[in-house]
């Protein structure tokens, strides 16, 4: 019997602005209950007392919402240790691209502006300052730049990641490593007459974040999907597509159909051990949290797609330099950022304010939620995937490859073959 908690569903919305926003241009970052705390392993520019080199006053401009206040705070903080000024615009929203887009244009924007990763970062780059000589840019973590060719332009607010979120109990990723053994646990489970693994039926969760992994996978995940786009390539001729086919064939086989769980259906069941596993991100956790001590450890592993070994992480927003700001602004706004990312009281404010799961290697997070921990761990080790579907067309994921999806799902007649057919045509669609 599912004990699925009626709080949950309000957690839902929540939950599902964040992921739907991370993938669209911002993210609420780490939704672990656990209270993080930074810890230091580098000095920051500036302390009280200290002094700080006078700056020009600067603005800043972001799209999150969520830590609109903490920011403003910090910058209160930056002012009284180093006596210089950051002026924080109000947060946009979902405006927030049209807005700074008319801010730039007409010569007036912000000193300080975070972009999504993906199109919108292409759409703005021509306005990104060379960071890769800055000393904090060092620190970020490897793969976690936001780059323009060899050029790190911008620093990721933090990182978030999803693959298979288990139950330690039930599940060993050592004996899960290929489709055949992938295979072999979801009929185990089903003989057992329980769920070895739920998708739900959100758009995400259906198929944008699983067909991640054989976008990920290719050597080149953005010249493919520029040639996908093109019409070059084919994800039906596509090795790492035929065997996700295979892989989704093995779910819709053994495991109950995601058309008919929800989100908080799809936690609910996992967190009274009735799902062995469920294909998530960190930010789960917060709905697992709900339900108090689990009974069993949880973790979180790749999709073995193709001997894949690795969780998918991705950067969200990044902070950038307006490069057409005056010199002086571009030395304050890289004084600024110095002084977040390697003082004290930024390192803090990351963790512990933003709750951002850090992406540099000169912060450090203690008493992290265990799927947050891991996205942590997988960061500083580099052992990740990208998200490639942050170079996806707008709007693909729930206007064309989640219909595609749906119709595998409910006809059981529907080869893997016709499947990647049926995605190969979406996608020509979504890509017009």
């Amino acid at each position: 019997m599912r004990k699925v908690k009626r709080s949950i569903i309000l957690l839902t919305v929540s939950a599902m602005i964040g992921v739907l926003s991370a993938c669209g241009g911002s993210s609420n970052g780490n939704a672990g209950a656990g209270s993080p705390t930074a810890s230091s392993t580098s000095s920051p520019e500036a302390s009280p007392g200290g002094a700080a080199e006078k700056q020009v006053k600067i603005s800043l401009f972001q799209s999150k919402v969520e830590i609109a206040e903490p920011l403003e705070a910090l910058a209160e903080k930056y002012k009284e240790e180093t006596g210089n000024e950051v002026e924080v615009w109000g947060s946009a929203g979902d405006a927030y691209a049209t807005q700074l887009q008319a801010k730039l244009t007409a010569g007036e924007g912000p000193t300080v502006f975070s972009v999504a990763t993906g199109e919108e970062a292409e759409k703005f780059k021509s306005y990104f300052a060379d960071l890769s000589n800055e000393d904090y840019a060092k620190n970020i973590a490897p793969d976690m730049a936001l780059k323009d060719g060899d050029k790190v332009v911008g620093v990721p607010y933090g990182v978030e990641g999803f693959g298979l979120v288990y139950n330690k109990s039930l599940v060993d990723p050592q004996q899960m490593t290929d489709l055949a053994s992938f295979t072999q646990l979801l009929e185990k489970f089903k003989a057992e007459g329980k769920n070895g693994i739920s998708l739900s039926q959100e758009a995400y969760f259906l198929i944008g974040h699983i067909m991640n992994t054989p976008f990920a996978l290719q050597a080149d995940p953005q010249d493919f999907i520029a040639k996908l786009n093109n019409g070059e390539v084919k994800m039906a001729d596509t090795k790492e597509f035929q065997e996700f086919a295979r892989f989704l064939e093995a779910i819709r086989a053994n495991a109950e159909n995601p058309l008919e769980v929800k989100y908080d259906t799809q936690m609910g069941d996992f967190a009274v051990g009735e799902t062995a596993m469920v294909h998530q991100g960190n930010w789960s956790y917060g709905m697992l949290a709900d339900f108090g001590d689990l009974g069993f450890d949880i973790g979180m592993t790749a999709l073995p797609l193709s001997g894949n070994d690795k969780i998918a992480v991705g950067v969200a927003s990044n902070w950038v330099v307006n490069a057409k700001a005056s010199a002086d602004q571009i030395k304050a706004a890289n004084a600024f950022l110095n002084w977040m990312f390697t003082s004290e009281t930024g390192k803090n404010a990351i963790v512990n304010e933003f709750k951002f799961i850090p992406a540099m290697t000169n912060i450090e997070a203690e008493n992290l939620d265990p799927l947050s921990q891991a996205v942590y761990e997988a960061t500083n080790s580099g052992e990740t995937i990208p998200w490639a579907m942050n170079y996806f067309p707008q709007g693909i994921i729930v206007n064309d490859l989640a219909p595609a999806a749906q119709e595998f799902f409910l006809n059981k007649d529907m080869t893997g073959e016709q499947f990647l057919a049926n995605l190969d045509a979406a996608w020509a669609k979504g890509a017009k």
